[in-house]
């Protein structure tokens, strides 16, 4: 029996919702990628969810803190800061109809692609409901979203940090629940810890067999009694295979565009109707059609490339 074929959404819109722990350069990726994606020619607007974010450099079509801001729940109902901040994650929930919802309504004839400037907080990804219920809600109005999650890469000269890293970045996607691509940020940073690194770059983008990360662990005797656990967590990791990372250098037109193709697969953007493109770049888009040698060349070797040359 043939099926009914859903009808083709006349104006699409696309998300990018961007997570990730404190001083993991959230705010600095959505100003840069807000010039970036506007030189593209796309329909672009970021829309601050945090409502702690006193340091934007963009201007916002969209601003939780003309809503609800952490300041004042400290202040009127005597939390601490993160409660404050898990308060104004539920405050936005439910006001998702009579305000978030509007707000975006209004924008539909001038913008069709943003960004969402997320809380900080990892909690609210990996323990909390309120904003997993905001994006669900924002899928549910035919937007085509993608979490982006951005890990500051210094953590990769860290065993403990990195497996720990690991654990909540696998974490947020089940939670999620949503097409998810793990960023490490500050990717131009790497040159600067690169002899701190136990392994090439690319054992942490395509996270390797942990095993080697757990001999190295077994060096650092405050470690040593949590070795179980520690065996148990990357057993998990592994076991799931789902976690691997991309390297960004915002303030790299290369490094945003190697990363734009891996979000636009992942939000569809890339399929978008009326969007100029070959059979053959669609075909290489979806299927990531490049060589290993490439790969390495593009992705790895210019976060590299300064300490060989030293």
């Amino acid at each position: 029996m043939l099926q009914r074929v859903q009808p083709r959404v006349e104006n699409p819109r696309y998300g990018q919702l961007i997570i990730g722990p404190p001083g993991s350069g959230k705010t600095t990726y959505c100003n840069e990628a807000y010039k970036f994606y506007r030189e593209l020619g796309r329909q672009v607007g970021v829309v601050n969810l945090d409502p702690g974010n006193d340091n934007m450099a963009y201007e916002p079509v969209i601003n939780v803190m003309e809503l609800i801001t952490v300041e004042d729940c400290m202040e009127h109902l005597q939390l601490g800061p993160n409660g404050a901040l898990m308060h104004c994650a539920e405050y936005l929930e439910q006001h998702f109809e009579d305000w978030l919802l509007p707000a975006l309504r209004k924008l539909s004839a001038t913008h069709n692609y943003f960004l969402f400037d997320c809380p900080g907080q990892v909690e609210l990804y990996t323990h909390h409901n309120a904003m997993a219920r905001v994006f669900e809600r924002l899928e549910g109005e035919r937007y085509n979203l993608v979490t982006v999650n951005l890990i500051d890469s210094h953590y990769c000269s860290e065993p403990a940090k990195f497996i720990a890293t690991l654990l909540m970045a696998l974490n947020t996607m089940m939670r999620m629940s949503l097409p998810h691509i793990n960023v490490l940020s500050k990717a131009d940073l790497l040159r600067k810890h690169e002899t701190k690194l136990h392994f090439s770059v690319d054992y942490y983008t395509d996270v390797l067999d942990l095993k080697y990360l757990l001999e190295k662990l077994g060096d650092d005797p405050a470690m040593r009694k949590y070795q179980k656990l520690n065996e148990a967590i990357c057993s998990m990791v592994e076991d799931y295979a789902l976690v691997s990372f991309k390297l960004l250098d915002a303030f790299s037109t290369d490094s945003m565009l190697r990363l734009r193709n891996h979000i636009d697969k992942a939000n569809g953007y890339v399929y978008k109707a009326g969007e100029e493109q070959t059979v053959n770049s669609l075909l290489a888009c979806a299927i990531g059609a490049e060589t290993e040698a490439m790969r390495q060349q593009q992705d790895i070797d210019p976060y590299m490339e300064q300490q060989r040359q030293q």
